[in-house]
């Protein structure tokens, strides 16, 4: 379905065609040389840094040469997800946006609105020449849904301007002046093979329709982490029957709560059909403890081949004992913003590899560094306990309200200006890569906002059509507010 005549239509133009370029993290190759050509085809000057960051800047309308220059960023990539049944190559297949009431979304795939919009809105500002503003600079960084990588590798001196308007927000009508802060801890587990003993049956047990969602936005939410159901399951089995597990996979992304869990296991075949039923029966429990946050959720069990192999009962036991140990979602609330966490960890993702090593991953957030730290350090310490090896990928700071910000005072203008009522200004637990910046460019006057985007990391990702409109408005018409350069 053509979405080019959606209203404002170059955005929503540039959007479409955004959709078709394959751009998930660490694989921005296409989208790279897309915004290059861009750049090439307007006559604007571009360049890229090392690390693969892009930055295009257009120079001011005539008479406005004298405001104050802003650079406008958003991230290239996208997180890819799809439901387990969909067949979708991320390398080469677009994605097909389709209209559905106010909103646009993908079929059973992610959208890529995070942040294909705000890379929409900075090309329409770059190419439309009825749009009057000052110097531009257009930013466009690589890997920030899986290590803001484009942000921590960025040069001084890679842009000019010392205001900054990020596009990476997800919720119109506010405006953002800080995030949280953010840390992963990687745990892996090596395990030995034991041959499947005669007389053994073996059983499939998969759990799929979680909501999931954006473990930064929505893990205040209580949606249900398919990992953690799922062992809570392998462990009330194992108590009662004696399981032995061959395999546990469930979630993807370090960023996203898991959606789906799948395992195989196997025990004496004179308990197949106690397993079943006890198996449907915790199904049935789930459900309802689950019905309102996560009403899809669905628990099944099949019959399966009796593999050659299962996990050895000691690394089987430990973990499973960590996997219940292990914290998942909001840790502690902030004491200083209304309605805001300020500390959470997400169970984000458990792998059985070929190897024999089973590779954890979990995901911390917390506006305060102290907080995060001793966090991390707290699941790293269950992990070690079990046996095994942890390590920590450097993590991004977060970014501290400026309530004095020249730039958010001018935004509340024009909100007001142009829709009647104050916008609500808050900090955000999700990571922007503001916080980085920073780092790298003292003083950086900065804001964030964007239009109202639902699912974000999962199939169910979605974007209002009327709250980009306001998200549009409101961004063409700050371009003109910003003063005079001193």
């Amino acid at each position: 379905m053509n979405i080019g005549h959606l209203e404002p239509a170059g955005l929503w133009s540039y959007f479409e065609e955004i959709c078709r370029i394959p751009r998930l993290s660490k694989k921005e190759g296409k989208i790279i040389e897309f915004l290059e050509g861009f750049a090439a085809d307007h006559n604007l000057e571009c360049k890229r840094d090392k690390t693969g960051n892009i930055l295009i800047r257009k120079p001011a309308s005539p008479g406005l040469e004298n405001l104050k220059p802003v650079v406008l960023q958003s991230h290239m990539d996208m997180v890819g997800e799809k439901d387990s049944d969909t067949l979708h190559n991320w390398d080469k297949d677009p994605i097909t946006p389709v209209i559905k009431g106010d909103w646009v979304k993908a079929v059973k795939t992610t959208l890529g609105a995070d942040d294909g919009i705000g890379i929409a809105a900075q090309l329409l500002i770059l190419s439309d020449t009825e749009i009057k503003t000052g110097p531009v600079e257009c930013l466009f960084t690589v890997d920030e849904e899986s290590g803001m990588t484009g942000a921590k590798n960025i040069q001084p001196g890679f842009f000019n301007s010392r205001i900054l308007i990020n596009l990476d927000s997800e919720d119109e009508g506010e405006l953002f002046i800080g995030c949280s802060g953010g840390i992963d801890t990687i745990a892996t587990m090596t395990f030995s093979e034991e041959k499947s003993e005669k007389g053994m049956d073996a059983l499939s047990l998969s759990l799929t329709g979680l909501s999931g969602g954006h473990s930064g936005d929505e893990i205040h939410r209580g949606f249900g982490n398919s990992v953690k159901i799922m062992n809570r399951l392998l462990l009330d089995i194992d108590s009662m029957f004696g399981i032995r597990i061959s395999t546990f996979n469930g979630g993807n992304l370090r960023n996203a709560i898991p959606r789906e869990a799948f395992a195989t296991i196997t025990f004496n075949a004179d308990l197949k059909d106690k397993i079943i039923d006890h198996t449907n029966e915790f199904g049935k429990k789930i459900s309802s403890e689950y019905r309102v946050s996560d009403p899809s959720l669905t628990l099944t069990v099949g019959n399966a081949p009796l593999p050659g192999t299962v996990v050895d009962r000691s690394r089987q036991e430990k973990m499973n004992m960590a996997l219940e140990k292990c914290p998942h979602g909001v840790i502690a609330w902030s004491e200083t913003m209304e309605d805001l966490v300020e500390t959470s960890t997400n169970l984000a993702s458990i792998k059985f590899a070929k190897d024999n090593t089973i590779r954890i991953v979990t995901s911390q957030r917390s506006s305060s560094d102290s907080a995060k730290e001793e966090l991390s350090t707290r699941i790293e310490r269950i992990f070690r306990e079990s046996g095994a090896e942890v390590y920590h990928p450097d993590g991004y700071p977060g970014w501290q309200p400026d309530t004095n910000s020249e730039i958010l005072r001018i935004t509340k203008e024009s909100y007001l200006h142009n829709f009647g009522s104050e916008p609500v200004v808050r900090a955000i637990h999700a990571g922007l890569e503001c916080g980085l910046f920073l780092e790298k460019f003292p003083g950086l006057d900065m804001i964030s906002f964007g239009p109202t985007i639902k699912g974000a990391h999962t199939p169910e990702e979605r974007i209002s059509i009327k709250s980009t409109v306001r998200f549009w408005t409101l961004l063409t018409d700050l371009l003109t507010r910003i003063p005079a350069e001193n």
